[in-house]
């Protein structure tokens, strides 16, 4: 099967060979506080703050998932409570979330076609922290580095952004936030099963000054045991040495950058021209990484229940739009023959 799933997605065709070496090595049975661990750790840290351009002061932990980013930010970073911006079903859940943890979370929702407006309406205390969706995967949405420079030029709040299905994919203005986070399993072209957190000296600050020690997952605890390339509890050892290799793999983030942004333009043309229907119309706001097409529910199905028959997963829709969209996932680990069968596929289906 060719999948189109915005994740977990296709894994690079070389992480099979590597799971095979990860074997042959031993790696994968090494104690996480051996040397052998502790060398590839800071290797894998050292390939990815080099490949995605991370500023040198910034630190980068692997965790569980993007979703346990959630609870660390929130237990660790929250003082007074959070502002939550967001257009779409997974910045909702980070919100309602962090209420749970806090019962100091609130939101400022935009409509899918809209760039949200910093006006008088948004409310932001001195120590709350300002919470974001850089890619919406539920609906095919992005926020642009201009609105996120915006926020950094006219907040000194600590800034932390979901990055979940565009971090490995495109380039983000790192210096525009204080804590970005994703999971491996969209851009990164990795198994399901890790989570990246990359965090400013700024957030350090904020977690010092809180200073909760209360959890396994303590920011604090996390980081002590990073910066000497240990992990605080067993970690995730094939998704570290897969990460490791992926990042020696790929081209540096401007290359991949710039061809993602290439065949989202090219599906975004082609979509429209042969009768499918976008379902993000302001083009000022697209998602580069996910596509997202609407239609009748009936259609709908019929498009996915017709690819799935010719080998062909596509992502089914998400939240208020499940039923009556589906989405393409435009990740680095997609092939140029991929896309080709998936643009057969819909061709042929129009012309039924």
């Amino acid at each position: 099967m060719i999948t189109f799933y915005p994740g977990p997605s296709k894994v690079y065709h070389e992480v099979g060979q590597y799971l095979q070496e990860a074997v042959e090595s031993g790696i994968i049975s090494a104690n996480h506080r051996s040397a052998g661990f502790m060398q590839m750790l800071e290797h894998a840290i050292t390939g990815l703050k080099t490949k995605l351009n991370v500023p040198d002061e910034y630190e980068v932990y692997f965790v569980s998932s993007a979703t346990e980013c959630w609870e660390i930010i929130a237990e660790n970073l929250i003082s007074e409570g959070s502002l939550h911006i967001y257009n779409g079903a997974f910045g909702e859940k980070w919100m309602e979330y962090t209420q749970k943890l806090t019962g100091s979370a609130r939101s400022f929702e935009f409509q899918t076609n809209e760039t949200p407006v910093l006006n008088a309406d948004i409310q932001v205390s001195a120590n709350d922290v300002i919470c974001v969706t850089h890619n919406e995967t539920s609906n095919g949405t992005a926020l642009s580095s201009a609105f996120l420079s915006t926020l950094r030029a006219n907040f000194d709040n600590i800034i932390a952004v979901d990055a979940t299905s565009s971090m490995a994919g495109v380039m983000l203005p790192w210096q525009s936030a204080d804590v970005w986070y994703g999971s491996v399993q969209k851009c990164f072209g990795l198994p399901a099963g890790m989570g990246v957190m990359i965090v400013s000296p700024k957030a350090v600050e904020r977690a010092l000054a809180i200073g909760n020690r209360s959890h396994y997952n303590s920011l604090l605890f996390i980081r002590d045991n990073f910066l000497k390339f240990q992990t605080p509890y067993t970690p995730n050892t094939l998704g570290i040495y897969l990460m490791d290799r992926v990042m020696d793999q790929v081209a540096p983030i401007e290359h991949i950058a710039q061809e993602t942004r290439e065949r989202a333009q090219d599906w975004y043309s082609f979509l429209p021209q042969n009768c499918y229907a976008l379902l993000v119309e302001n083009e000022s706001v697209r998602s580069e990484t996910v596509v997202a097409v609407q239609d009748s529910k009936e259609r709908i199905a019929a498009i996915k229940k017709a690819a799935f028959q010719e080998g062909i997963v596509l992502g089914n829709g998400y939240g208020k739009d499940k039923e009556t969209s589906f989405r393409i996932a435009n990740f680095p680990a997609i092939t140029k023959n991929e896309i080709k069968t998936l643009k057969e596929f819909l061709l042929s289906f129009t012309s039924k």
